[in-house]
This record gives structure tokens, C-alpha cells and sequence, in this order.
């Protein structure tokens, strides 16, 4: 086996001396030739072959990440080059497995197969260990590091966090936010390319492994968003984030994606109409499961929103409440029922005291759903909780609650009417089919 950009092999594969071992003018030389040794990259789908070679390698690579942690004088440009492409040739790999589909029913993960393990994770976490703290050292020259840590470097890390092997994707996670946070020069770049990653995912593959990882970076980012917002950073939320409620496997992925959704909220609160147009558009018609996730997320931007976004969208929005509430699915998703997680919505004060201010416009949109949930819905708790909101707004404005229950009553008398209208129709057909098949 061959070094991959060079040409020492295995013949030369033996123990190099510590660090400890030599004076302080040749350590640099010795990290140097460390960094070569641990180039050569090893098949670990065979775990009887290089065992010895294998070992010395896990060694060195355990004394770099002490190197590279203790290291008091700025690193030069030559070991900054070796550096990255000894990473480069141990993370850079072609994958052995064949990407997974996610198999998903009502918006769970029904992939019962572990996830895929790297055989060779015993030496590419030492090696995400000696980048990782190669790129957080004080003694990493930004200007000079940018050279070779650059923007095809960048989407490299960005290809990687796809891996299934979920303790790749976190070190992955740790060090593109490490690069973002010290190579300002890289920042708007890793947006994009996350955006992109985003948006190849929703409208193209839904697949991919990455997606919680890459928001919680972003999670972090959109955190340290100075005020006012760049319009950049508005339409990112537009044109990236809200549309990654369309996935059937959100969840997956929903709850750093909440959390970047309110985190725009809570920094702008004129957004807050925006965000909730974006989940009514996403809002789940079947899928009971996903229904629920929205309304927690929904609960939480209601926390952030001011009066005045409010009034813009809450009629479009209580329409969707009032469907939940009338929804009667049989499936228990997350200990909540559909019906009774939107009527927990009345007890988070916030909330609460929005729709108290507005309730002219909200209970006239409410009231059929609510009346038919006291009457006869099947579930006993969602039954008493719907009692409970229903007797707020009688206490709140008595007049306006009965106008709304004789508005209800005159429309219920109306459709029976038509009810019986049409079954007195059916009935006479289906007595003059009785009649032309006697006579025939």
C-alpha cells in the first residue's frame, strides 16, 4: 500500500520517536513525518491485515492530537499543508455503503436497521480529533490556513455530514462550526452551501443524513445574527428553512429546526406573520403524527408574536385550529391526540391572552368545532378540555358567545333540513326503481 499523494509505503511503516524524545529544534520535523506516516490509509474490512502497521498508526495519531493541543508557536505554512492533506486523505474517502432510504410512515423513522458503522472509525475519530483541534488552536494562522482550508475544502466537510455514522456527523457538525466561526472570510459561503444542501434536499432527494446536524449549526449561527436582519438572512428563512416542513420525515429533524424557525421570531418579531403563513402553506392534511409537531412549534412562535402580526394572520390560522380541533384521528402521537394538543394551546398565558384580545374575530371561527366537541366527541379528555375553552369564552363576552351559539344552532337547522331534503330525494327514486322493476 501506497501513500495516496506520494510515494512512501509500508517498507518504511515503523515507529517514529516521541515527541518527548527529541529536542525542541526537531519536534517540528518529527510532527512533520508523523503527519506523512499517518497518510497511508488501511482497508479495515479485512481486521487480520496490516495489524501491526495499523496499530503504529493509531499511536501516532494519538501523540498529534497532544502535539497539535500543546503546541506553543504558530504552525507554518508547511505543516498547515500537511496537515490538511493528511485529514484530507483519511476523511475524503469513497463510502462502502450504499445510502439508505428513509422509510417513512406518518412521519416517523421506520428504519429499523442500525445505522451504518465505519470499520475504520478506530482511526478517522483520532483523525476528526487532530483536525478538530488543529482548527480551534490559537496557534492556527487564520490568513494562512484559508489557503488551504478553502471553499472546495469547505463542501467537502459538507458532502461528509451525510454519512450515516452518526458519531461522524457530530464531529463534522463541531469542526464546520468551528471554520465558521474563525474563517470569517467563509461565512457567507457556508450559508449558501447549506442552503443548497436545503433546498436539493425538499424539492429533489428528501434523503439525507445530515439535516439535524446542519441546523444546529445554524442554530448557533442565526443566534449571533446582529440587528437589524439583513434581508439575506430573511430570505434564507423564506426560501430554506420554512419549506423543510414539507419533508415526510421531519421528524427527523424538527426540533433544531424549531428552534432555528423561533430564533427569527424572537429577533424580529414582524416575521412572526411570515413563519406562520409558511406552516399553514406546509400544514399536514393526513398525517396526524406531523400535525402535532406543528402545533408545538406553533405554540412556541406564538410565545414571540406581537398583537399587531397577530391580527394579520389569525383568521387564516384559527381556520386551521378550528380543523384540528375537529379532528378525530385514533392514533396516539406523542401522548397527545390532534384535538387535544391545539386545545392546550389555551393554557399558555401569551397565547392565551392574544386570543382574549381578538376573540370577536377567533370565536365566530371556533364556535362550530368547539360545539360539536362538547356534544359528542368520542374522547373524553379532549371532550373536558373543549368544555373548559368553551366556558372561557362565555365568561369572557356572554353576548357574543350566544349570538355565535344561535348562529351555530340556525345553520344545524338549516343543514337538517337539507339533510332531510336529500334523503326524502333518495327515498323517491329509490321507490320508482322498486316500481319499474315490479312492472317489468
Amino acid at each position: 500500500m501506497k501513500h495516496q499523494n506520494g510515494n512512501l509505503g509500508l517498507y518504511s511503516y515503523e515507529v517514529l520517536p516521541g515527541f518527548k524524545d527529541v529536542p525542541n529544534s526537531q519536534k517540528e520535523s518529527l510532527f512533520f513525518r508523523k503527519l506523512k506516516l499517518c497518510s497511508i490509509v488501511f482497508d479495515f474490512t479485512d481486521p487480520v491485515k496490516h495489524v501491526k502497521e495499523k496499530e503504529i498508526k493509531r499511536q501516532t495519531l494519538l501523540e498529534l492530537v497532544d502535539y497539535v493541543t500543546s503546541a506553543n508557536g504558530k504552525f507554518s505554512e508547511a505543516v498547515v499543508q500537511e496537515v490538511v492533506k493528511m485529514v484530507s486523505v483519511n476523511m475524503f474517502r469513497t463510502p462502502s455503503p450504499q445510502p439508505r432510504e428513509n422509510k417513512v410512515v406518518d412521519g416517523v423513522d421506520l428504519e429499523e436497521e442500525e445505522p451504518t458503522m465505519d470499520l475504520a472509525w478506530p482511526h478517522l475519530q483520532i483523525v476528526y480529533e487532530v483536525f478538530l483541534r488543529f482548527v480551534a488552536s490559537s496557534e492556527t494562522d487564520v490568513k494562512l490556513t484559508k489557503k488551504y482550508i478553502d471553499q472546495a475544502f469547505v463542501l467537502k466537510l459538507l458532502d461528509l455530514i451525510d454519512s450515516e455514522d452518526p458519531r461522524e456527523r457530530e464531529y463534522l457538525k463541531t469542526i464546520l462550526h468551528r471554520i465558521y466561526g474563525k474563517f470569517m472570510v467563509h461565512r457567507p459561503f457556508i450559508r449558501k452551501s447549506i442552503n443548497n444542501v436545503f433546498y436539493q434536499f425538499v424539492f429533489e432527494t428528501e434523503k439525507h443524513n445530515g439535516i439535524a446536524e446542519l441546523l444546529e449549526i445554524l442554530g448557533s449561527i442565526i443566534n449571533g445574527f446582529a440587528l437589524p436582519l439583513k434581508e439575506e438572512h430573511k430570505m434564507f428563512l423564506v426560501r430554506a428553512l420554512i419549506p423543510l416542513h414539507k419533508p415526510r420525515c421531519l421528524a427527523m429533524y424538527h426540533q433544531p429546526l424549531s428552534y432555528c424557525i423561533t430564533q427569527f421570531v424572537e429577533k424580529d418579531c414582524k416575521l412572526a406573520d411570515v413563519v406562520i403563513r409558511g406552516l399553514l402553506k406546509y400544514w399536514p392534511v393526513t398525517n396526524s403524527s406531523k400535525e402535532v409537531m406543528f402545533l408545538n412549534e406553533l405554540e412556541e412562535v406564538l410565545e414571540a408574536t406581537q398583537s399587531q402580526e397577530f391580527q394579520r394572520c389569525m383568521v387564516p390560522l384559527f381556520h386551521q385550529i378550528a380543523r384540528c380541533l375537529s379532528s378525530s384521528h385514533f392514533q396516539v402521537t406523542e401522548f397527545f391526540w390532534v384535538a387535544e394538543r391545539a386545545l392546550f394551546l389555551w393554557n399558555n398565558d401569551p397565547i392565551e391572552n392574544l386570543i382574549r384580545q381578538n376573540q370577536k374575530v377567533i370565536l365566530p371561527i371556533l364556535f362550530p368545532a368547539l360545539e360539536r366537541n362538547a356534544r359528542n366527541h368520542w374522547n373524553q379528555a379532549v371532550r373536558s378540555l373543549t368544555i373548559n375553552v368553551r366556558k372561557i369564552f362565555e365568561d369572557l363576552d356572554p353576548e357574543l358567545f350566544n349570538d355565535c351559539l344561535l348562529k351555530f344552532q340556525e345553520t344545524e337547522k338549516k343543514e337538517d333540513e337539507t339533510k332531510a331534503r336529500w334523503e326524502a330525494r333518495w327515498r323517491r327514486l329509490e321507490e320508482m326503481g322498486a316500481q319499474k322493476t315490479a312492472g317489468k
